[in-house]
């Protein structure tokens, strides 16, 4: 088996520390940082752009993780580039043209990702896994942090890692959502290789970020 990533999100972290925050998770064992971009209008919340993600570059060389929930999309992929995200993931929904946005990353030398919400079928992108690089599966609805897991969405990494093996197509499992001690172990068992964590990783054990991250990764 791969060896399971952690991608901890910063929405779960201190606003007013956030480079120090990535440090930390830096030196936690972190894989890679999430970031979640919402614009209020395509989920229920405001969180940060372009600009802070820029400011935060230069406080760790690991990857960005970057999930916009934001719509229309296509035409902040670049300022998000620029910004220095190295993975865009974005949502079908989101797009006018989903395979113009996708040639866009690719051509800005970014990894592509593709977002599915609780409800949205794998048949939405399943013509596209071939073309890029991770599917994101949302296993609560988009918008807020610490919400609850939501358990039958197991079937749809099932579903994934299942036309991943058949069709051998090389793209990573990434699942977000209410991901904790628990469901951990049912999602690397369902086909994850990527977790993406806030709350669980920085106010569990008294904060402790390194054994947090341990816990996750372990089954």
């Amino acid at each position: 088996m791969k060896k399971i990533q952690i991608s901890p999100s910063i929405l779960a972290g201190d606003f007013s520390m956030l480079g120090s925050e990535i440090k930390k998770l830096e030196d936690g064992g972190a894989d890679m940082i999430h970031v979640d971009v919402m614009d209020g209008h395509f989920v229920p919340n405001l969180t940060i752009g372009p600009p802070v993600i820029k400011s935060l570059r230069k406080y760790t060389n690991l990857p960005f993780d970057v999930h916009l929930m934001i719509s229309p999309v296509h035409k902040y992929i670049k300022n998000f580039s620029d910004a220095g995200a190295d993975i865009i993931t974005i949502h079908p929904e989101a797009t006018k043209n989903l395979k113009d946005s996708i040639e866009l990353i690719k051509s800005l030398g970014k990894k592509v990702g593709l977002s599915l919400n609780p409800e949205t079928s794998i048949e939405t992108i399943e013509k596209y896994l071939q073309d890029i690089n991770l599917v994101l599966v949302m296993t609560v609805h988009p918008g807020f942090g610490g919400q609850k897991f939501i358990s039958k969405v197991l079937d749809k990494i099932k579903n994934l890692k299942k036309i991943k093996d058949e069709k051998k197509i090389n793209f990573e499992i990434e699942v977000d959502g209410g991901i904790n001690f628990e469901n951990n172990k049912l999602v690397i068992q369902a086909g994850a290789n990527i977790l993406v964590s806030g709350t669980t990783i920085f106010k569990n054990n008294n904060g402790d970020i390194k054994k947090n991250i341990e816990l996750l990764r372990s089954l």
